[in-house]
């Protein structure tokens, strides 16, 4: 309940706000222009309902009015005496002056908006289960074709791209056929307001990139990766949060907030230089694995409902016919505070009060999307699990 003081405050603010509705410019010109126009039907009416066999009404007048004003002019109503004319003249300029006001009005509106919306200023509106693509980098045209590529559900329309790039940088990718219906918001992505802007409380996913849209160090990078993070999950703990860093000593503090998959740009690819190395052609596997402009790779598949709770045998037993290769599970996926939350309210059933303990220590260390390969037979596949194959791609015997 609200003391005394506070309700007080509430109604003195209740005040102001009436004040300054009714002290606004536009509600006192709205309010003159509407007795103006009253007055005017007024004399209108007085003038013609003697003389005039077409003006008998208030409501003839009410008529005659809107049509003059609005220049429709029907003609199916005309004053005829000399003071109704002259009104009627006035109506006529006013009438023209009004709407030729509201119309400049109501295109500079529109071309204030589009200037916004060109420069990615116009606040996202009516968005939900959107994904967010914030910062830039090199190549950005080539990431973000790889993410439509990746994510064939999800429409241009609901994309929302969040960065500081210089907007001929935008342009660019603008111009482009395939991402003209990209949504644009330009600001800082490690800021709140920002990211209120761009509807993150609705938001489904976000994918923060290794920032280089202006000269930042390698730890100012990884920083406000961090720091966006933090943010996002604080604002909307349900968004699935993918975030890509330079360096691995930042990798905790994304563990920490959650973060529900962390890339690790330099360190896939100095992995990558030192299996090469070796001379085993270890690079062209893993480029064939992961790229894709072929047919053949890691698939992520949904486990039946059926198999889950069963022996890891039972589900690979299934697959006998399937071309595809099972080469382990994929657990805890999809968003981590729901993994989480799932967790803990299963650690507490259990009655003894010892494994209720040791069963939160295990929630305490949860991982989100955790790759587990080759599990025993036995193994009992948990909820929330994905199975994991290699799809392989298809060769012709030549004779």
């Amino acid at each position: 309940m609200k003391n005394k003081s506070q309700r007080q405050i509430d109604r003195r603010n209740f005040k102001d706000r009436i004040k300054d509705f009714f002290t606004s410019s536009y509600i006192l010109w709205g309010i003159i222009l509407f007795l103006s126009l009253f007055i005017l039907m007024f004399i209108i009416f007085i003038s013609e309902q003697k003389t005039n066999s077409e003006i008998n009404s208030i409501f003839d007048a009410i008529w005659y009015t809107l049509v003059t004003i609005t220049t429709v002019g029907y003609g199916d109503i005309a004053p005829t005496s000399v003071i109704g004319r002259i009104t009627a003249m006035i109506l006529l300029i006013a009438g023209v002056a009004i709407f030729g006001a509201l119309s400049g009005k109501f295109a500079s509106f529109l071309f204030e908006r589009q200037q916004k919306k060109d420069r990615g200023l116009l606040k996202m509106t009516n968005m939900k289960n959107h994904f967010l693509i914030l910062g830039w980098k090199q190549n950005f045209s080539k990431i973000l074709e790889g993410i439509l590529y990746a994510n064939p559900e999800i429409p241009a329309e609901k994309m929302v791209l969040l960065n500081n790039a210089p907007l001929s940088e935008i342009e660019v990718i603008k111009s482009d056929e395939r991402f003209k219906n990209i949504n644009f918001l330009h600001g800082d992505f490690t800021d709140e307001g920002t990211l209120l802007k761009a509807q993150l409380s609705t938001a489904d996913r976000a994918v923060i990139l290794a920032d280089t849209s202006e000269n930042f160090s390698t730890l100012e990078i990884d920083s406000r990766t961090v720091l966006a993070v933090i943010t996002i999950k604080n604002l909307n703990p349900k968004i699935y949060c993918v975030a890509e860093i330079l360096d691995t000593k930042f990798e905790k503090h994304l563990t920490l907030a959650h973060c529900d998959e962390i890339i690790l740009s330099s360190d896939y690819e100095q992995n990558l230089l030192v299996k090469a190395s070796a001379g085993k052609g270890m690079s062209h596997i893993l480029r064939e694995l992961i790229s894709d402009d072929n047919d053949s790779g890691i698939l992520i598949e949904n486990i039946p409902d059926k198999f889950i709770g069963k022996p890891y045998q039972d589900f690979k037993n299934s697959l006998a016919s399937q071309k595809d290769i099972l080469i382990g599970l994929l657990e805890n996926t999809g968003n981590f505070y729901k993994r989480r939350k799932e967790a803990l309210a299963e650690a507490q059933k259990n009655p003894d009060i010892e494994k209720i303990v040791s069963n939160l220590k295990k929630v305490k260390t949860l991982k989100s999307n955790e790759p587990y390969f080759a599990p025993d037979d036995s193994y009992i596949i948990p909820p929330n699990a994905k199975a994991i194959f290699i799809h392989g791609s298809a060769k012709t015997v030549e004779d």
